[in-house]
């Protein structure tokens, strides 16, 4: 691996250990877990490396292959503030850690991720395995979720995304060959196998050629739209509310949104729309792989997407047309735009006998409108795989 020689060549000595976390995907349920929602993901076999050494100093050294700026810290005094650079993750994690445990050894790293940044949740990824050496080095054994949990908080209260715990839960609970269905709202899930009755898939990555910042996106804006269709069906009902903050879409039954749904602005009942088909996609989508039904599963997927580009309202114009053109691709059981959708990627199930022509084809039609991003748009295929070891 490239972090393990770049950091010979920095260091002059072999790395103590390489921490890995893979990326995630979500076929269904994506938009809903900031809500309590339910969700399907797998952990692909791709993801974040982090190759590093103790510091008995307690310095905390990090350099990325994928960003110049190198960065540093000390582990008992972390900026409070986050400095608006690729490392706001790993200080924020650090200072969540330090809350609870004490700790005294730092560490030099080199991060390498193994795909183009954006729509695979590298950000819980590379928390993810920075607080798996972070621990190591500490002699900390966190469970899978005070790893889930710590990581969420880092991007919640120092980074600032509103974000739920789906990326870290697939990226933790995941395992190679099975679906893992969750629950949000009280973290039950379920690893469901692959069906000896399903047909072969592997997973597609169809990079835009556009990277995106979750903090710079109409990510948290969406997440307020949904608080406030939750706070306004309370409202309207006569349940009782409390903080803003702490209102879900979870909380409010179907029934009662379909009585006063009329009365929302427009974009809360669609961001209420999204959350409750969402949910119900999720159920249908957990019963069709548990019968080894991929096309069933792949449709709901599509569906998926669907409602994220029309009801949530997200997809650049790149990913909006990748989707597009995946819709019309032989080979393709399902998939949707990954991540928040703002740029990124797209992801979708695919039938490994069609590999090369969905390969070519969806990289002659996208390129046939964004001529530009030649060079940078890319196929990549993989497999499922576990979550990260702790």
């Amino acid at each position: 691996m490239k972090c393990q020689e770049k950091f010979f060549e920095i260091y002059q000595k072999e790395p103590a250990g390489v921490a890995f976390c893979p990326y995630r995907v979500c076929p269904i349920g994506a938009h809903s877990d900031h809500q309590y929602g339910k969700i399907t993901g797998f952990a692909i076999d791709k993801g974040i490396h982090i190759a590093y050494a103790p510091k008995q100093n307690g310095v905390v050294e990090l350099s990325s292959l994928q960003f110049n700026k190198r960065a540093q810290w000390f582990i008992k005094s972390v900026p409070e503030e986050k400095e608006n650079d690729w490392a706001d993750y790993l200080r924020g994690a650090t200072l969540l850690l330090t809350q609870k445990y004490h700790l005294r050894v730092g560490l030099c790293g080199i991060i390498e991720g193994s795909l183009p940044i954006g729509g695979l949740s590298s950000s819980a990824a590379v928390t993810i395995a920075f607080l798996s050496a972070l621990c190591k080095v500490n002699g900390i054994h966190l469970s899978e979720m005070e790893m889930i949990l710590t990581a969420q908080a880092a991007e919640n209260k120092y980074v600032g995304v509103s974000c739920g715990k789906l990326d870290q839960s697939c990226e933790v609970f995941a395992k190679k060959n099975k679906l893992l269905y969750l629950d949000t709202k009280d973290d039950s899930y379920e690893l469901i196998p692959t069906s000896e009755k399903m047909k072969p898939y592997k997973i597609a990555i169809f990079f835009s050629g556009v990277e995106r910042s979750l903090t710079g996106s109409k990510f948290n804006m969406r997440v307020d739209e949904c608080r406030s269709a939750a706070y306004a069906l309370k409202a309207f009902s006569g349940m009782e509310y409390g903080k803003f903050s702490e209102t879900y879409l979870r909380d409010v039954p179907y029934a009662t949104y379909l009585q006063y749904k009329d009365k929302l602005p427009d974009n809360w009942r669609k961001r209420a729309e999204h959350f409750y088909t969402e949910f119900a996609r999720v159920e249908a989508g957990a019963e069709a792989w548990r019968r080894g039904d991929i096309e069933a599963f792949g449709k709901l997927s599509f569906e998926s997407g669907r409602s994220s580009i029309y009801n949530y309202e997200t997809g650049s114009d790149e990913l909006k047309t990748l989707y597009e053109i995946m819709l019309k691709t032989d080979g393709i059981y399902g998939g949707r735009f990954s991540g928040a959708g703002f740029k990124g990627c797209c992801m979708a199930l695919i039938d490994p006998a069609f590999t090369e022509s969905i390969e070519r084809k969806v990289t002659d039609e996208y390129l046939k409108v964004f001529p530009a991003l030649k060079g940078k748009f890319s196929v990549h295929i993989c497999d499922t795989a576990d979550g990260v070891e702790l």
